[in-house]
């Protein structure tokens, strides 16, 4: 069995997670538990509530309270979204991107030079620095 902190771990890759730890502890007025740490990466890396359980051998339903009981309520308590409904899991997400959460990604662009097949070109370390691209 791998520990919690390996399982999603990709989720690390594209989001600021010891940052979002952070401000979601001083939502909830403590610190995250291992398993809401867990159960957040598995919706970061683009899990459905039931993909989480089934990676993890748990209950769907278990796990789908636990997110509406932790990580919803201190989501929504964070982005000051207190008073909304979540349509879908994927708000959690949405609403961590529009609030900063998301760390810049490679950005992979297709080329295209007249020789045959599919190339990808990938574009690194590139940020916008008032409105002009920096890198």
């Amino acid at each position: 069995m791998t520990s919690t902190d390996e399982q999603f771990a990709q989720a690390a890759q594209h989001w600021d997670l010891e940052t979002l730890y952070a401000d979601l502890a001083s939502a909830k007025g403590k610190r995250l538990t291992p398993v809401e740490k867990l159960h957040l990466r598995g919706l970061l890396c683009d899990c459905s509530p039931t993909k989480i359980a089934d990676t993890l051998g748990k209950n769907i339903k278990g796990v789908e309270t636990d997110l509406c009981a932790t990580i919803y309520k201190y989501v929504k308590s964070l982005v000051d979204k207190s008073g909304e409904k979540i349509e879908n899991w994927r708000n959690i997400t949405e609403w961590l991107d529009d609030a900063g959460y998301q760390t810049q990604s490679p950005t992979k662009l297709p080329v295209s030079d007249g020789s045959p097949g599919n190339s990808v070109v990938n574009i690194t370390n590139i940020s916008r620095d008032n409105n002009q691209i920096k890198n």
